[in-house]
């Protein structure tokens, strides 16, 4: 499994239900979820990738579960980890959903590659 397909469902859930319209794209060896063509979130294994404000990443890290998103071994400016644990409850998976969502207007969208 390269990523939690229970986590999916529960994202999907929570974006359905706020009738946010969104693509799941396979990168990473996870899955992201796109909102306004702009990463907004994702799974990376068992765990959620959040894209969030960089100006409250620190306040954000503080929270449970939360971590510095450092794939390339290198930390992720406005981006973080969560553990399994820390989104066992809906409410808590709402919570960084809406972090997510929250932040994504000002989100920069990543260029897209012209295919030749």
């Amino acid at each position: 499994m390269a990523y939690d397909e229970y986590l999916e469902e529960r994202i999907k859930n929570v974006l359905d239900s706020r009738s946010i319209e969104y693509e799941d794209k396979k990168m990473f060896g996870g899955l992201c979820f796109l909102v306004d063509d702009k990463m907004c979130i994702g799974i990376i294994h068992d765990q959620l990738m959040a894209r969030v404000d960089p100006d409250r990443e620190q306040e954000l890290i503080s929270k449970p579960g939360a971590k510095p998103m450092d794939f390339t071994n290198r930390p992720m400016k406005g981006y973080l980890y969560v553990d399994p644990t820390a989104i066992d409850r809906d409410d808590e998976l709402e919570f960084w959903v809406e972090q997510c969502l929250a932040f994504n207007p000002q989100a920069k969208s990543s260029k897209r590659k012209k295919k030749k």
